[in-house]
């Protein structure tokens, strides 16, 4: 939330009176729009949780109600609504408690009223700003005589000071609306062309420059408003407003260097707030609604249990695991309190943003008043960037929180300099999958024709535009200038229920819809890419056929002496056997979820050469040791000792033989843990007692698992394939 030191105090003053409502035919008068500008602006206060105090002047109003009245001053003006936090009620009063009035009121004599307001209740509130914002069309009269007072007791007040006005006025001619061309421009036009201006309003414009001129000089025009423009700058919803507290600590590095720290939250997740309560239907009112919970037991009577002698249960497979509050205490990780420890350093390469995790990213400062931290601090800080290199640090909020390890870089700007902060994913944390390479698939190689569309298309959706002559970068899409479209739409069906109970919820803004569309700069670029991209990569409805089934397959002869030879084959393969080998007439390749099964059934059925379905298990095989995952490294496992079975029983020995031998060249020395994992399983080559056909002897075989430095260098001249083996694809 906002700091008591940085509320406001804001007087809007309203004109009401009778020209207020008028209005060129098709147009909306002076008077509803202001009442939307100021509708938005109470709007945008109450979404945001803001603490200003709001306060609402009317005039113009039939009759009198403000503490300078007395009998011909100050008169047609009512302080409608005194210094409060801004709520539905206000902005269900300028929804419809508003009323234009039928008389007129000096302009000036409102602004005094508004600083008396704030005059009298600021007292014994801290307020940082004190503003006033005028609406009104300079179409009444107003008297100079007291003009250079206003300006002085503004000044001497501190007392800001805005316009709103249906027409633009700018700072050459009084015409040109400021409008930014970024934002939406489907509102109101405003509702007085310039040759619509009338001497009194001619008359008004020059008072006002001269007000502003007074106040704030060339920059006070700055405030001066058109109605259509604050519509299209007040469109969005202000977010919330949020303080940021410092998190204090020390930053350790091993056990005798400390530095005092403070920690800010740079960047966080904003969560809708959870205010969602069950109320009564017709009162509305919460108290109205009571919640009781009761225990039963699941039996016929559903005997009820006393909640004391009721116990928590961890659900583990179908046993629940019974855990008292107790257990619950010894359970919770136990800290020393807050941490910001560095277990070490390592080079900002191995740190890839996509291990990036966790809603916050914290900025770590030297503690304020310690040149001593600030010092070392700064050291490290550019220690860190001068040898590109990252800390690994451990993270702790409190003694209640668990621990997070994070990386802490550097972070040089001109103005500042610190530690940005951000969590790291332990084990759990990472998903892991697994999809077929494209390299070595002639019929995914895209032409160059192709490289070169994608090329140009993604040239030309650059969200980058360089100016050449100012050197500099413009971001088209600045998503940290785009509001939350869900918290934009929650806030108004909320408005729009709170106003209007009985209607319907509105449709979404289109200013909202808006906001998530692509550049039109960009839309326009690309189309043309967009097109190649079309005709480069036609597209084509594939239809499926059905399967037709002949006479053949539909009158099989299932004689007795048939069901006996494949009951012996099913017995013979009984150590394999699985729901999913009764689906292996539909394998025609080895695919990545199960390969080890799916090679045992391309070649089992022989559907495809033992070398051709060998190929595509070692293809497997590498792209899961490329992972370096302990997981696809039992995966790989199991690929191996499938594909040494079936060489055994299919006489390929030699086959498999030259693939474990191209294994171990490439991977003892780069991969040694899943080598290890090899000789544990003791996984070697097939020997010939195993195949009559092969030469390798038992001692040989041992001999293979062996260190390197201890195995007899003869071992390897069994081996026909001889030379440097750079890929296992390349040996068979």
């Amino acid at each position: 939330m906002a700091r008591s030191g940085n509320k406001a105090a804001v007087v809007l003053c309203m004109d009401v009176g009778f020209t207020m409502s008028n209005s060129f035919p098709g147009e909306e008068s002076p008077f509803e729009q202001a009442k939307k500008v100021m509708t938005m602006f109470v709007q945008r206060q109450v979404f945001a949780e803001s603490k200003d105090e709001v306060a609402l002047v009317l005039f113009g109003t039939d009759g009198t109600e403000n503490a300078l009245a007395c009998e011909d001053q100050y008169r047609n003006i009512t302080v409608h609504r005194h210094l409060m936090l801004p709520d539905f009620n206000l902005l269900e009063d300028i929804e419809s408690k508003i009323q234009p009035g039928s008389q007129q009121a000096d302009f000036l004599d409102a602004l005094i009223v508004c600083m008396d307001v704030i005059q009298k209740e600021i007292v014994g509130k801290k307020f940082e700003r004190k503003h006033i914002e005028v609406f009104t069309d300079l179409s009444s009269p107003f008297s100079k005589d007291q003009l250079d007072i206003i300006i002085h007791n503004l000044r001497k007040s501190s007392i800001s000071l805005q316009f709103f006005l249906p027409f633009p006025v700018g700072k050459e001619d009084g015409t040109g609306d400021r409008g930014d061309g970024n934002l939406p421009s489907d509102h109101c036009r405003p509702s007085f062309p310039l040759k619509g201006i009338t001497e009194q309003q001619e008359e008004g414009i020059q008072m006002v420059k001269r007000v502003m001129m007074s106040l704030e000089g060339e920059d006070g025009l700055d405030e001066i408003y058109s109605f259509s423009e604050s519509l299209r700058q007040l469109c969005v919803f202000k977010k919330i407003e949020r303080s940021s507290i410092p998190w204090r600590c020390q930053l350790t590095i091993g056990s005798n260097l400390s530095i005092e720290i403070l920690a800010y939250k740079s960047i966080v997740q904003e969560r809708v707030k959870t205010s969602w309560t069950v109320v009564d239907a017709r009162t509305l009112r919460k108290d109205d609604i009571q919640k009781e919970t009761v225990y039963c037991l699941n039996d016929d009577d559903e005997t009820e249990v006393p909640k004391e002698d009721t116990i928590q249960g961890f659900r583990y497979g179908s046993d629940i695991i019974p855990f008292s509050k107790v257990d619950q205490e010894q359970m919770k990780y136990k800290s020393e309190g807050k941490c910001f420890s560095v277990l070490g350093f390592c080079r900002s390469s191995q740190v890839h943003r996509k291990y990036f995790m966790g809603n916050q990213v914290l900025k770590v400062f030297a503690a304020k008043d310690d040149e001593a931290a600030a010092v070392a601090l700064s050291s490290l800080i550019h220690a860190l960037d001068e040898l590109d290199m990252v800390a690994i640090v451990r993270y702790a909020y409190d003694r209640r929180t668990n621990p997070q390890v994070g990386v802490a870089f550097p972070r040089i700007k001109d103005t500042y300099e610190c530690l940005v902060y951000v969590q790291l994913p332990f084990m759990e944390d990472l998903r892991q999958y697994m999809f077929s390479s494209l390299k070595n698939n002639k019929k995914y190689t895209p032409t160059e024709a192709q490289l070169s569309a994608v090329d140009a298309l993604i040239d030309s959706m650059s969200l980058m535009k360089k100016e050449e002559e100012e050197d500099t970068i413009e971001d088209l899409f600045p998503t940290t200038k785009i509001p939350n479209p869900q918290f934009q739409r929650l806030f108004q069906c909320l408005l729009h229920r709170a106003l209007h109970p009985e209607e319907h919820l509105p449709p979404i803004q289109q200013h909202v819809l808006n906001m998530l569309d692509p550049p039109t700069e960009v839309t326009a670029k690309c189309q043309i890419p967009l097109s190649e991209i079309k005709a480069l990569f036609p597209l084509t409805e594939v239809i499926k056929r059905k399967n037709q089934l002949t006479a053949q397959d539909i009158f099989q002869d299932n004689h007795e002496e048939g069901s006996n030879s494949k009951k012996v084959k099913i017995e013979e393969e009984g150590a394999h056997f699985s729901l999913s080998s009764l689906a292996t007439i539909s394998i025609t390749k080895v695919g990545s979820v199960s390969p080890a099964e799916d090679f045992r059934a391309l070649v089992r059925q022989k559907s495809a050469s033992f070398e051709e379905a060998s190929l595509q298990l070692i293809n497997h095989i590498e792209q899961f040791l490329g992972t370096n995952e302990t997981p696809y490294f039992m995966k790989s496992m199991d690929c191996i000792r499938a594909f040494r079975e079936e060489a055994i029983k299919f006489s390929e020995y030699q086959c498999f033989n030259n693939f474990l031998n191209a294994l171990r060249e490439k991977v003892e020395k780069q991969l040694n843990h899943f080598w290890e994992i090899i000789i544990q399983d003791g996984i070697t080559l097939i020997t010939k007692d195993e195949a009559s056909g092969s030469s390798v002897t038992a001692e040989e075989a041992k001999k293979f698992l062996a260190p390197r430095e201890n195995r007899n260098e003869d071992t390897a001249a069994v081996f026909e394939e001889g030379g440097d083996v750079d890929d296992l694809l390349d040996l068979i």
